[in-house]
């Protein structure tokens, strides 16, 4: 249902796009041409969406890959020709250049090639962005009660979303990243992997993981995309060597409680206070939840942090701008009651493999455990 959404929004707009661009600069010779070009790389994304669980060759793959990009491409034209056409309307009012030079067919190839060109870099900066790797760094306090420790440093990933078409060399980067960071906690805030299937590749992909040994483990919980998959049962992150929490709670060290959720799309889910019956509030506590949709809730509780993902910060301009409104916190830091809440864009994403709002992060949040 999500992708059939996704596929009627991204065609109405392709209509204008492709009836607006044969008005305003295709002669009428040409125009025959023109629209079966533009229906054939228009319609990659539409058509990869019906195979993209089949098992199908290489090429196949290759191209369905490559339909996100069309994706972020179309989306950028449309809001490009949207601002050429203000523009029209503006030297419409004032007429700052005459009307006949812009209907030269010079000029019409010029003004097309600029629009084509701005979004494809655009497309370009975003798919630099989603392949580096940016660390945030925070430093917070939270009270220190019965713990034995005096500081604790966090790394913090989301949304990872590792399937069998997962750069692997993305993955290398990311522990290296990680093993630099030397934290003493790496957690994992829920759709870490796509899917239920196993092969070579996937094992790779565990091999890789399995090499983060932090001082006090690595934990994650489970997303809306472990649900979709059938990845409840955890074959995957047990080869991993990640303790899955769900809606559950372990004392690390006698120092701290480490909770981690369900997501709201497993009908397990138990509300927070059942779920804070089970935790010794002499000590601090750690929440992962992979939604940040309760954060008032949590705040009333004794959770001293909680860490989310799953907005991706949006992940493409104008897109961001609904997310923002959507949640409280969809990126970043905020303290609610005596409660921080941290929301990542995440590590990867779900779809274009392109990013043109917030990062490719790891968190990186370093607690000291104070006297009150």
């Amino acid at each position: 249902m999500f992708r059939l959404m996704i596929t009627l929004v991204y065609i109405v707009p392709n209509i204008y796009v492709c009836l607006r661009i044969m008005q305003l600069f295709i002669n009428k010779g040409h125009r025959t041409k023109y629209f079966l070009i533009y229906l054939l790389f228009a319609l990659v994304f539409p058509v990869s969406n019906l195979f993209w669980q089949n098992d199908i060759g290489f090429l196949a793959n290759t191209i369905i890959g490559a339909a996100g990009y069309f994706l972020a491409f179309y989306l950028y034209l449309f809001l490009s020709l949207l601002v050429f056409e203000l523009l029209l309307l503006i030297n419409l009012i004032f007429r700052v250049v005459p009307i006949k030079r812009l209907k030269e067919g010079r000029n019409q190839t010029i003004i097309l090639s600029v629009l084509l060109g701005l979004s494809a870099l655009v497309v370009i900066g975003g798919i630099i962005n989603f392949n580096t790797i940016q660390v945030s760094d925070y430093r917070i306090s939270i009270p220190r009660k019965s713990a034995k420790i005096e500081h604790l440093k966090i790394a913090f990933v989301a949304d990872f979303h590792l399937k069998e078409e997962t750069n692997i060399g993305f993955v290398e980067r990311f522990v290296k990243k990680v093993e630099k960071i030397n934290p003493d906690l790496m957690l994992y805030g829920g759709d870490i992997v796509e899917g239920n299937r196993h092969n070579t590749k996937m094992e790779d992909l565990e091999n890789l993981l399995g090499q983060i040994h932090p001082k006090y483990g690595v934990y994650g919980v489970l997303g809306n995309h472990e649900f979709y998959g059938g990845q409840d049962k955890g074959n995957f992150f047990e080869k991993a060597g990640i303790k899955i929490l769900l809606d559950d709670n372990v004392l690390i060290d006698n120092s701290f409680n480490l909770m981690g959720r369900f997501d709201g799309h497993f009908n397990r889910r138990k509300a927070i206070d059942d779920l804070m019956k089970s935790v010794n509030d002499s000590f601090p506590t750690i929440l992962l939840d992979h939604r940040p949709t309760e954060l008032e809730q949590v705040s009333k509780t004794a959770v001293d942090i909680q860490l989310s993902g799953h907005t991706h910060n949006g992940q493409l301009f104008p897109i961001s701008l609904i997310i923002q409104n959507m949640y409280r916190l969809s990126w970043g830091h905020e303290k609610i009651g005596n409660t921080h809440f941290f929301v990542t864009s995440g590590i990867r994403l779900w779809g274009p493999p392109v990013r043109t709002t917030g990062k490719s992060e790891i968190m990186v949040i370093d607690v000291d455990f104070v006297r009150i």
